[in-house]
């Protein structure tokens, strides 16, 4: 029996990976490239790679990281875009969202994956099941985009998972046995690490499979020293691995943009726009116990000029309204231009341990009014877009569903 079947720490964790992602997010943008090869990366007239592409190029042979040209050459009717990250950072910030409601511990390894820590959430793989499948839920119905979602006992497992049932997939490994079982017959680039070359080295030892692999730990060993330990491990489903959570004192600030569709010259429309934002901006410092002494603003104009103001604040704050009427002031500030982005946020921020009260802690008369205006400002923006804030307060200020909502009022133009 090999020395690799040991026992393994119980945890339950969960692996999401978004599909096709900076692809989907174009499509979901742009109908007209619903149904057509599409491929994110260097046009095929440039020296550069592929970044991603959707399923429908997939098809073709196109894969993430091949030459542009060899893309075209395989796929001559693609549609190529050029990445935009700042969109996808703002995709992936709502995404952020979504996973950090569940637990406060994820770990991200990329814009559009994380491991989510599920072991004090769940008390059974059952209730891991609901979490995982309400998530894919909320990311279909916030994001308007899929994702799979594989569950296990460890994150190799979990990855291992997410990738079975691809796209829009769903997939559970329990036990070591039933990843054990899942590989064994696979080509050994199924274990996450091996690449190219490393799996050419093992092919011309006559290593092929997983089942190979196991089967040969001397020559493995001798071979590739402590990465073949590592892969042996990997190949019996050992990963003791921890999942590693973002950590509030590793935050310099916390914010939230919006970029719309359509350029925005209307001003009033953009104070609406960052009075929603400072919702999630607020449920992000609180879900992390930070108060900030320092709002900022961020604008991008059509011709992708970006500026940004700032102010200190004299009393720290978490609340949305404080962020709000800050952030307001600075526009009034900024020239009128058309607006592509606009964003808010905290800085200079500190945990509430130590914190020296605010007037608004000790005096009840200064919550009032606030919460006074706060009402006030709600009125206003009924009085302008109509129903479309009715049964919807309790959803905003969750910080949930904030984006469509904005581009709802957008396309509504509001009444004067």
């Amino acid at each position: 029996m090999s020395d690799f079947l040991v026992e393994q720490e119980k945890q339950i964790i969960l692996h999401v990976d978004m599909d096709a992602f900076y692809a989907s997010v174009e499509m979901r943008d742009n109908t007209d490239l619903k149904d057509k090869p599409l491929i994110i990366g260097a046009k095929p007239t440039e020296r550069g790679v592929v970044a991603t592409c959707n399923y429908e190029a997939r098809r073709y042979g196109v894969r993430s990281a091949m030459n542009s040209k060899e893309a075209f050459r395989l796929c001559p009717k693609a549609v190529f875009l050029y990445p935009d990250f700042e969109k996808y950072n703002a995709v992936s910030e709502e995404l952020h969202d979504i996973l950090e409601s569940y637990t406060k511990q994820v770990e991200y390894i990329a814009l559009d994956e994380g491991y989510l820590d599920l072991t004090e959430v769940a008390k059974d793989f059952s209730e891991a099941e609901k979490i995982g499948r309400e998530i894919q839920r909320r990311v279909a119905e916030e994001l308007k985009l899929t994702c799979s979602v594989g569950i296990a006992y460890g994150k190799t497992a979990a990855k291992t998972a997410s990738e079975e049932k691809k796209p829009n997939g769903f997939f559970m490994i329990q036990r070591r046995e039933e990843y054990v079982e899942l590989l064994r017959d696979r080509d050994v680039r199924a274990l996450f690490t091996v690449g190219a070359k490393t799996a050419e080295k093992l092919y011309s030892f006559g290593i092929y499979t997983v089942k190979d692999l196991q089967e040969k730990e001397k020559e493995v060993l001798r071979l590739l020293g402590n990465q073949g330990k590592m892969l042996l491990e990997l190949s019996y489903g050992i990963d003791h691995r921890r999942v590693v959570p973002y950590r509030p004192e590793d935050t310099q600030s916390i914010s939230k943009e919006m970029t719309f569709q359509e350029d925005v010259t209307d001003y009033s429309f953009l104070d609406d726009v960052l009075f929603l934002l400072s919702f999630r901006v607020e449920n992000r410092a609180k879900r992390y116990g930070l108060y900030a002494r320092g709002v900022s603003l961020k604008i991008t104009f059509a011709d992708m000029k970006t500026i940004t103001r700032s102010a200190l604040i004299s009393e720290s704050t978490q609340s949305a309204f404080s962020l709000y009427k800050n952030a307001s002031a600075l526009l009034q500030q900024i020239p009128k231009r058309r607006v592509r982005l606009i964003g808010e946020g905290f800085y200079h921020l500190e945990e509430n341990e130590g914190r020296q009260l605010s007037f608004s802690d000790i005096f009840t008369e200064e919550k009032e009014r606030e919460e006074r205006e706060m009402e006030e400002r709600w009125q206003q923006l009924e009085a302008r877009y109509g129903n479309m804030f009715q049964d919807r307060k309790t959803t905003i200020l969750s910080g949930e569903r904030v984006y469509d909502l904005i581009e709802e009022m957008r396309k509504f133009g509001g009444k004067d």
